[in-house]
Parts: structure tokens; sequence; C-alpha cells
């Protein structure tokens, strides 16, 4: 069994990837491609998800623990077809408590949630990713507050799932105003977004350092107002241990870059 990597992925805007687009003028066409094609870069299937996703945060951290959690459609505002998509994905009660123990065991407090279900930061990327929902997920809660250093322990509390084929993965937007669609903060989000790849790029004690200062990265706040969407960036980069990064996605989207990574790839050719 390989060791998988881990990931953090681009999940759109809402139900982006199941709305009709005028022809030629879908912005997520790109994105959503490559989402479709991503499971078949791993070096096998996993046999389990744990996904962090910027719509769920807790006081502590938490993980779906049913064995059939139902859909959160927790958008707004969009066609009424996208709120009867459907993704029966099973949960993995015993993986949930797994994960508990191995995060008390560092020192993390943990709590499973029977009656949670997924949020759609995980059913609309993964309804590409895995369309016949057949592998199970047990969803992690970020940690209210958001701050750097607990996500990346709480990811460095997982990373043996890695080898037991477990794929971590996090969910978000790397970069995520909601006021700067239109090409007014293309500049703005080039340069986070170079920043960012920079600090995945780097030696793995220096990039944990540059992630966790990330709000001295230029236009850091303007590129997350507030950062649910780029802290579970930190749990992947946390359960990479000492595996390095990489750029696996980028595109301009509504005039804003927004990119993805992998660490702990099997082939370090990075696609463009």
């Amino acid at each position: 069994m390989s060791t998988l990597p881990t990931l953090y992925i681009a999940h759109g805007g809402g139900p982006c990837f199941f709305m009709e687009w005028p022809a030629g003028r879908d912005p997520w066409q790109k994105m959503g491609a490559w989402l479709r094609a991503l499971a078949g870069t791993l070096p096998e299937r996993p046999r389990a998800l744990v996904i962090a996703s910027g719509h769920w945060e807790e006081r502590e951290f938490s993980v779906t623990s049913g064995a059939r959690p139902a859909l959160i459609y927790d958008y707004y505002g969009f066609p009424e077809h996208t709120y009867r998509l459907r993704y029966d994905a099973p949960g993995a009660p015993e993986l949930a408590r797994e994960i508990c123990a191995l995060l008390e065991r560092a020192g993390i407090r943990c709590r499973e949630d029977p009656e949670r279900g997924f949020d759609h930061g995980v059913f609309i990327p993964f309804k590409l990713i895995f369309p016949d929902a057949d592998v199970p997920i047990v969803q992690l809660s970020l940690k209210r507050g958001l701050a750097p250093a607990d996500h990346l322990a709480v990811g460095a509390a997982l990373a043996a799932l890695r080898s037991r084929g477990v794929l971590i993965v996090g969910s978000g937007m790397s970069f995520h105003n909601l006021n700067a669609f239109g090409g007014a903060y293309q500049e703005v989000s080039d340069r986070f977004d170079e920043w960012l790849t920079a600090a995945v790029l780097a030696d793995p004690p220096e990039r944990n350092r540059a992630l966790a200062d990330w709000q001295h990265a230029p236009h850091a706040r303007q590129a997350h107002p507030r950062e649910e969407h780029l802290v579970p960036l930190f749990v992947a980069a946390g359960a990479a241990g000492e595996d390095p990064g990489r750029r696996i996605f980028s595109d301009s989207v509504l005039g804003t870059t927004v990119s993805a990574y992998e660490f702990g790839a099997v082939d370090s050719a990075a696609p463009s």
C-alpha cells in the first residue's frame, strides 16, 4: 500500500459545477475539469477520505461519525435544482473514533458528532472527484479562532493515516474575498498566490513557519478577510510531515487567481 499524498483543493463557489452557464462563459470550467481528473493522479484509490472544509467550525475539533451523513446545502440564492443534488457517500464511524483517539493522544481535544452532515465544501467537489460516492468520508471541523498552529498540529497528528490508505484533504479556496470578483483584484491575488506557492514549495520547517505567519503575506487580508477557506491548507501541510509540496492547479477565476496544492507526490513534475 502506497503512502498517499495530502491535498489542498479549491472547491469553487457554491454549487458552481452543477449550474447552467452560457456557452464559453463558465468561469469554473477549468477547475471542474481538474477536479474530475484528480482521482486519476493518485498513486492508488483511497480506502477513506478525511476532509477539513472551510464551512465547519466548532469550539473543539469535531468529526462526523454517522454511518450515513446527510447533506448540508449551505449556499444561498442558487437555482432550485442545486438544492436537490445528491451525494450519498457513506460515513466511517470506526475511522472517526480512530481520528479522535489520535488527536487525544497528541493532546488535542476531539468530539464525535453523529448528527452532522457533509457541507458543500465536501459534497460539491467530491461529486466530481469520486462521482460514484463509494469512498467513505469523515469530515473534520476547523477549530474556532482558526489558529494556524492548531491546524498544523491536527494534520501532524493524523499523518500516520496516510500509509493506511486514507487521503487527507483540505477543501477551501486559496483566494476567498467575495467582494473581489470582477478583475480589480487580479494583481492583488497574483501577489498573494506567488507568496503562497513559494511558502508551500519551501522546505517543510520553513513552510510551516511561513504558513503560521500568513497574515504578513502580501495582501493577506485582501485575499482572506476571514481565513476559514485558507486554514484547511494548514491541515494538509501538517499531515505532510517532511514531504515536499507543489502546486497542482492554478487558474484565473472571475478576475482572481486560485491555486491548489499537493504534498508528498510520487511524481514531482508539477503541472502548470
